[in-house]
């Protein structure tokens, strides 16, 4: 996402082109399925700097998502909030109320975390969204989310991190039926290639 300004004139115009062939935007991340039950939505803070960095603030931003995509009448099924990055796997949602929703939260929280550091400038970067396409992809996204403090070398567990859905699962399933989902639907290079230019 940042190697674009590492670019030649020529290389950002032959990927301005690629985009707006493809039918993109053109800077930010396309929106392409937009008539699934399920979606993996992922946020990051700008320049993947860490403005979550207490719990305060990711239990704040947890709450507030909550709250609006209820409203919206949707359902949050799996979460993690990291440090600098955030992953929700959400059911029925109106597709066009995700922007909304998370230009609220997002322009919300910026004004008072850029506040309470004493800094100025962008808080966020985007959102990108994924429609998950089989029970396959469910469960490995599920993962995934659950997997994702130990990936980023947060912890070494999922279950040290807080502010993540596998408490819900470890108290609702039991470890028995995470485990078996883990050896069942692993994360393997899940997101592998999520970056990239195009």
């Amino acid at each position: 996402m940042y190697q674009y300004r590492h670019l030649t004139p020529e290389q950002k115009a032959e990927i301005l082109q690629y985009r707006k062939q493809q039918g993109f935007p053109p800077h930010s991340p396309p929106h392409p399925v937009q008539d699934q039950q399920f979606y993996l939505l992922s946020a990051a803070c700008y320049e993947h700097k860490p403005r979550i960095n207490t719990l305060s603030r990711r239990q704040e931003i947890l709450n507030q998502l909550f709250t609006h995509f209820i409203e919206a009448g949707s359902e949050i099924l799996a979460w993690v909030i990291l440090a600098n990055h955030y992953h929700l796997l959400v059911e029925n949602i109106e597709f066009k109320k995700i922007s909304e929703i998370l230009r609220f939260i997002h322009g919300r929280l910026a004004r008072q975390w850029n506040l309470e550091d004493n800094l100025t400038g962008k808080v966020w970067y985007s959102y990108s969204d994924r429609a998950i396409r089989s029970e396959r992809h469910y469960y490995a996204t599920l993962n995934y989310i659950h997997y994702n403090p130990v990936k980023h070398n947060y912890v070494k567990s999922p279950y040290d991190w807080e502010t993540s859905s596998v408490h819900w699962y470890l108290q609702e399933k039991g470890r028995d039926w995470l485990r078996s989902c883990w050896v069942e639907y692993p994360v393997r290079d899940y997101g592998k290639g999520w970056d990239d230019l195009s």
